[in-house]
Order: structure tokens, then sequence, then C-alpha cells
């Protein structure tokens, strides 16, 4: 299963970590707000967001979501916008079973695969199949990834300023990627929270992070932004984050257009 690397929704940024005299992230009251604001944001019981920037293996790209908690659903439409990845993919998390869509790709003359409710499975085939990863992509609030910035050395609070006409308070920093893993680690973070994306990060050659986070009145973040240069070139994803807590609906695909992969595969399909 080839899943586009804009659609995990990670940028990662490569900058000079200059010595700011400024005290650790860890005591700090701008990383405190920081981790203040992804936690209310977090448990917010739906939003939407998108995401727009660039990637070095996918080119230009555009993804359009949306998250709800009760009950828990979750979808997001990614679009390519250049290169050789120009096209759409869709994920949908309902009634705890995933679906993808591969633009006008067809799987047993379908355009939705099923993976059923559980991530692990054999499918018909017999393949072992672990949709753990992108499964927890899919349905996680967007700004999980903000959090990194109080991992920072140099954290702090850059000023006032407006984000989608929203009064906001912005928030800079940078980090290393084992900065980020040794704080992930010093908070007790297991190995599925946070630590997917630092392997999608190293992945692309990227050692260092420079992440802006954008709270609002609300202390919710609004928008986040995390830029630099991996190994093929330029990162850069801004995330907007709106419509807390408005409800969402998200619809499971026709079942007439769907295989479902974690089934034995019936005689003749195809």
């Amino acid at each position: 299963m080839r899943v586009p690397l804009a659609f995990l929704l990670l940028a990662a940024g490569a900058a000079g970590c200059a010595d700011t005299g400024v005290e650790r992230s860890s005591d700090s009251s701008a990383a405190r707000a920081v981790l203040r604001a992804v936690a209310k944001t977090e448990d917010a019981p739906s939003l939407r967001y998108r995401m727009t920037g660039r990637l070095p293996e996918d080119g230009r790209v555009r993804a359009d979501g949306v998250v709800g908690t009760a009950p828990r659903v979750a979808a997001v439409k990614q679009s390519g916008l250049s290169g050789d990845n120009r096209g759409e993919f869709e994920m949908r998390l309902v009634d705890r079973v995933l679906y993808q869509r591969m633009g006008k790709q067809q799987v047993h003359g379908r355009h939705w695969a099923g993976f059923g409710p559980r991530a692990r499975f054999l499918s018909g085939s017999g393949l072992k199949m672990d949709t753990s990863a992108i499964r927890d992509q899919t349905g996680r609030n967007p700004a999980r990834e903000a959090a990194f910035l109080a991992a920072a050395d140099d954290v702090r609070r850059v000023g006032g300023e407006k984000v989608a006409g929203t009064a906001t308070t912005h928030y800079a920093g940078t980090a290393t990627l084992d900065t980020v893993r040794a704080w992930l680690k010093d908070r007790g973070n297991g190995p599925g929270r946070g630590q997917t994306t630092l392997k999608m990060y190293q992945g692309m050659g990227v050692d260092e992070l420079t992440i802006d986070v954008w709270v609002g009145s609300d202390d919710r973040v609004k928008q986040h932004r995390t830029r630099g240069f991996g190994r093929h070139g330029e990162l850069d994803l801004t995330v907007v984050l709106r419509d807390f807590g408005k409800p969402v609906s998200v619809q499971a695909p026709p079942a007439g257009d769907t295989v479902d992969l974690s089934r034995p595969a019936r005689k003749g399909r195809g």
C-alpha cells in the first residue's frame, strides 16, 4: 500500500541553532503556552484543517481533512499539484474501518479499498497487512506535531499576529531530531506517539526542525508550520485548523464500489 508522503501531514526543517541565551524550553512560559494549546486543541470534539506546502518527493501538495471524536470519524483528501504525483488520494475512518482511494486507480474493479476494523490482519490473498501508522495518522488531531516546538532550546514568543483574520500569538524555535526524541522519552511518550513522525523526518535526511506555532485567544492552535531541507530538497508545510466543535459527518464509501481486503478473496473477483 503506497501512501503519498505528504498525506502523513509531516514537514521538517533545517536551520542554524544559535545560542540565544534563553531558558530551556521545558521551563519556559512559551513552551508551557504551546503545550497547553496543543492539549486543548487535541481535546476538541471536532475540527477541520488544511495543509499546504511542498515536499521534496511529492512537490507541491494540499490536503483538506476533518476529525471527530463523538463518534470517532476522520477523512482527509490530498491533492498532488506538481511533479510526478499529480492527482488525488483520500482516506476515511468510519466505525473503526479504514478506507483508501487512490485517484482513478482501481482494486479488483473498484475505486475504494477497505481494511476492516483491525490494524493488523491477513489479506484475502494471505498477505500480512499492518495499517497502524496510516490509521493513526488518519484519525489523529493534526495539532499534535506542534508540541515538538516545546522541545526547542530557543522556543520564544515572537508576538501578536493575525491568522485568517483571527488574533493569535506567534511562537517559534528550532529543535534537532535527537532533542525531540529525548524530550518525548522524558515525557514518557510511548513509541506510537510522535515516533512515527520522527522516523519520517529521519528518512528524509532531516536533522533539525524549524517550527512556528500560532495560538489563538481561546488557547487553541490555529496554525503551525515546519520548514527546512531534507536529502532531496525543500520541505515546507503549513497546517491551518478551524471549526472547533462544529458538527462533522463522514460516510463510508459505497459498498458496491469498495473491496474489503480484510476478507478472503472471492473466486472470480477482479
